[in-house]
This record gives C-alpha cells, structure tokens and sequence, in this order.
C-alpha cells in the first residue's frame, strides 16, 4: 500500500489523502486507521487523533499501545482548554495509560508518561511524587536505563540536582545511548547552568561512538 509506505518514509502530507481514500472501503483497517490518527497527533489535531484511536481501542481492546495513543492525545488536547474542563480529562487520561499497562505490563512508554502526569499535577487532583517513584521502580524492574533516568528526572523536577546526576550518571553506565548522554548534558546546561559540563558529556559521548563502543 502506497499510503503505508509514505507513512514509514516520513511523508505525512502526501501518505494521509491515500490513507484516508483507502479507509474509505476498508473502515475497520487497523494499521490504516492507527496512521491516520498518528497523522493527525503529529500535526496537533487531537479531536481527530482521539476518533481514530478510540475506534481502535473498540475494534482491539486488548492492544495496549492504542489506549497509551489515546491517553497521550488526550493529554495533549487538556493542555489547550480551560482548566476546569481538563480536569475533568485527567481521571481518562490516567486511566488509559493504566489500561496499557495492564494489558502490556512491561510497557515503558505508559509509566513514563504516568511519572510525568504525577509530577505535573497538584496534590490535591491526583498528582503525587511517591506514585512517580512507584512507575520508576516499576520501570527499573523492566528496564534499567529507564528505571535511571525515569528517577533522574523527578529527582531534577523536584530540585534535589546531586541525587539526579547520581541517576543519570548510573543511566550512562549502564546503558551508554545518546539518550542518557543527553538527560545529563541537558542536566547541566539547563538545571546546573555549567555548560562546560554538557560539552564534556558530549565529548565523551563522541569519543565512544567513534571509537564503536556506542
């Protein structure tokens, strides 16, 4: 299918009138309907988004990445309304990303965006450190670096800067991605303000990667 195709190059713009056209006689396509609304996210249209994944969480309702799509469109569209009414968002919101780890129970992605929902939101409408920490040991179980990085950063938003280099720098050591090199470059050029940090951290990234360790 050509749509597909476009879609994995890339290539939004043209891949969504094929897409579309195709749905068209094949309404209940699972891949179609999941690019579409992937589509959609990516060019902030989150009522779109929300039709195409909810469709897919009542054709598939045991995929767990259809209800973490859904949460996150979700989530995304709360931030553009009043706040009364994305209060009202937040129960659903959280809902689906537990969902997607109930049915996935080693799905990465739905606990990092519950640590980051329990760090954004005020005590008093559900959001909570200890339940952030709860997902990061939760992440660290199935996946290390995560679990690192996941305590490195609610360490970070919470002010306590020698406890996150501490878990960013266990992230490096015992995942050594680019990802980890930037959560502590990052670190030290926005939190600590040590630019010259960053670009040491960057350094040996480089290093490594040139010599094919990374």
């Amino acid at each position: 299918m050509k749509g597909e195709k476009l879609f994995k190059e890339g290539k939004f713009d043209e891949a969504q009138p094929l897409l579309e056209n195709y749905l068209k006689t094949n309404s209940n396509h699972l891949r179609t309907l999941e690019y579409l609304g992937d589509i959609a996210s990516q060019n902030k249209y989150w009522d779109k988004s929300l039709i195409y994944y909810k469709k897919l969480e009542k054709l598939k309702p045991t995929e767990a990445n259809y209800y973490y799509k859904y949460g996150g469109a979700l989530a995304m569209k709360s931030l553009g309304v009043n706040k009364i009414k994305a209060l009202g968002m937040i129960g659903e919101v959280r809902s689906s990303f537990e969902k997607a780890i109930e049915l996935n129970p080693k799905h990465v992605e739905a606990r990092w965006a519950l640590i980051e929902l329990n760090l954004q939101l005020p005590a008093i409408v559900g959001g909570s450190e200890s339940k952030a920490i709860k997902y990061s040991s939760e992440l660290r179980e199935i996946s290390p670096v995560d679990g690192y990085l996941s305590l490195g950063h609610i360490n970070e938003y919470f002010n306590r800067y020698a406890e996150a280099e501490v878990q960013y720098k266990r992230a490096i050591l015992i995942g050594g991605s680019k990802i980890c090199y930037q959560a502590l470059a990052d670190f030290y050029k926005n939190k600590m303000k040590q630019p010259e940090k960053a670009n040491i951290v960057w350094e040996e990234y480089k290093n490594k990667s040139n010599k094919g360790i990374k």
